[in-house]
Parts: structure tokens; sequence; C-alpha cells
């Protein structure tokens, strides 16, 4: 899942000191309209309507550089990147693990991990890390070809696993919407789900549920990830603008992220801000801090 903490360092940005919108994003390759690659139906991060965080941060973006909002839709499966960023259709990717390929990536602007969504006083009420004995026997979701599949399989819980799909059109269908709506009806016991889409849905179910950020795991594959800007190898000086935007509009950025339940973890994984549900990963009282 491609979707998947401090910034390592901004740059200053020129385009907040002066100067024309246009003369300042040299390395786009049209420089009249910020021009964002996007799923159209891919919440909690976007779709068509505008109603994703990913959409309210290319907003925000948008505004700084005094740039109106072109969007080239396309849904996230195969092709992707070849039909969009590869080829010039437009020009930045709002959420991309660090280190994917075949991307440049900017500075990271938020951290997440994994997640356990549990029903609130259930018997896996407590449990963080995939290796708690009271894991056996529960049917645990997870989506297929992904991270936490490996480690339901070396902690032995793989045969109950409930798998749901990973690639596919979201305009059609929603294995997490499906996920949280299975916790909800005991179809399973709890689900492990990439942290902004466990929190956001779960901040839509109608029952009260834990979201538990998976930060204990130790080894590969890591379940905690780095989340950048995604644009096109070569473009410095339009990664250095971004990262300027990053490094000035953090605080604006984690409010955005927060409203949408996204757990976000700081250098040393605890939480920044309340999670949804409350919990925190070592499961003491949460504690608001500033974004």
């Amino acid at each position: 899942m491609r979707r998947l903490a401090g910034i390592a360092g901004a740059v200053a940005l020129a385009l907040f000191a002066g100067g024309p919108a246009r003369a300042q994003v040299s390395d786009l390759v049209d420089r009249s309209t910020l021009r964002v690659c996007a799923d159209p139906a891919n919440m909690p991060f976007t779709n068509q309507e505008g109603e994703g965080f990913e959409n309210k941060i290319a907003e925000l973006l948008g505004e700084k550089l005094g740039l109106a909002l072109d969007y080239t839709w396309f849904p996230q499966a195969t092709g992707f990147y070849r039909m969009t960023l590869g080829a010039k259709r437009c020009d930045i990717v709002m959420g991309y693990v660090a280190g994917g390929d075949p991307v440049l990536n900017t500075n990271p602007y938020y951290r997440s991990a994994w997640v356990l969504v549990t029903r609130k006083g259930g018997d896996l009420e407590g449990v963080d890390t995939l290796s708690d004995p009271r894991l056996k026997g529960h049917r645990i979701g997870v989506v297929a070809g992904t991270p936490p599949a490996d480690l339901l399989a070396r902690n032995g819980l793989l045969a109950l696993a409930r798998p749901y799909s990973l690639m596919v059109d979201r305009r059609f269908e929603n294995p997490a919407e499906t996920m949280i709506n299975d916790v909800d009806s005991g179809t399973v016991d709890g689900a492990i789900m990439w942290g902004p889409i466990g929190g956001y849905y779960a901040k839509r179910s109608e029952l009260p549920l834990n979201v538990v950020p998976l930060v204990k795991e130790t080894g590969d594959p890591s379940l905690i990830y780095r989340i950048t800007f995604g644009i096109r190898p070569g473009e410095l000086n339009w990664k250095h603008q971004l990262n300027g935007f990053i490094g000035q509009e953090q605080a604006a950025i984690n409010r955005i992220l927060l409203d949408y339940g996204v757990p976000l973890l700081d250098d040393r994984n605890k939480l920044i801000g309340a999670a949804p549900g409350g919990a925190t990963p070592d499961g003491a009282s949460p504690k608001a801090t500033s974004p």
C-alpha cells in the first residue's frame, strides 16, 4: 500500500519573500497552476469533491504558492505513476512513502504507523503488539500483501486471518470501509489498517473503537512510515520549495491531519495529539500537544 515526525530540515522559501509565483516554480512543466496527481475516490486521502486531507493540504500549498489547483485524476492502481507524474500530466503526488521508487521525495510532512482497530471493551482491549498471546484464536482482518500480513504469519495468526484486497479501484470497492464494518459487526475481532485509513474510518464508526498504533513491533518489515510529497526525479528546485512549505506550514498540516483522525507520531513514536479512541502507543492517557 503506497500510502504509507519531524522534518529533517526546512529550506527557506523564496516564494514567501515576494516576487511573482510563476517565476518561483521553475521546475514545473506548467507554471500557471499547481498540477496535482490524485485518485478520484480514495478517502480519506483524496476524492474529486476535494474532501480528503491531501486535498486540503494541496489547497494550502496552492494558496501559499499563489496558484490555482488543477487535478489529474487516475485510480491508484497499476499504472498510476506512469499515467500521471511520469507522463508529466501533473507535478506532485501529495502522499508518497519516503524512499519509494520511482519518485523524488521531499522531506516527510508526517509519520504514522499501521494500527490495530478493535471494539472498546472487547477481548482485545489493550493489545498493542502482534505477539500478544491474547490474539491467538481471534479473527484478524488484514489487507493481503501488506507488511502486517508477514507479521501475522510470523506470530502464527494467519490461519484465522481474513484477507482484504489491496489493489482495487476505489470508485467501485472500499476494503477499508468493509473492514471497519466487519469490526463493528463482529465478523472480525480486529483489523490491521494503515494508520490514516484506520483512524479516519474508526471516527466514522457507529461503535466506539480503539485505534492502537503498532509501534512496538521490531525487525522487518517496519510498520512505521514517513510520508512525503512525491515529484519527478531531478526537479530539485521544486523539491526545495516544497521543503520550505513543509517547514513553514507544519503546524497547519498537522491540524488538518489530526482533524481526519490520522495517528501522527513524533521521532520517539509517541502520538502527537489525541488518537481516535483515546489510545496511545504506550497505553497511557493521551495528552494534547501543540502540533
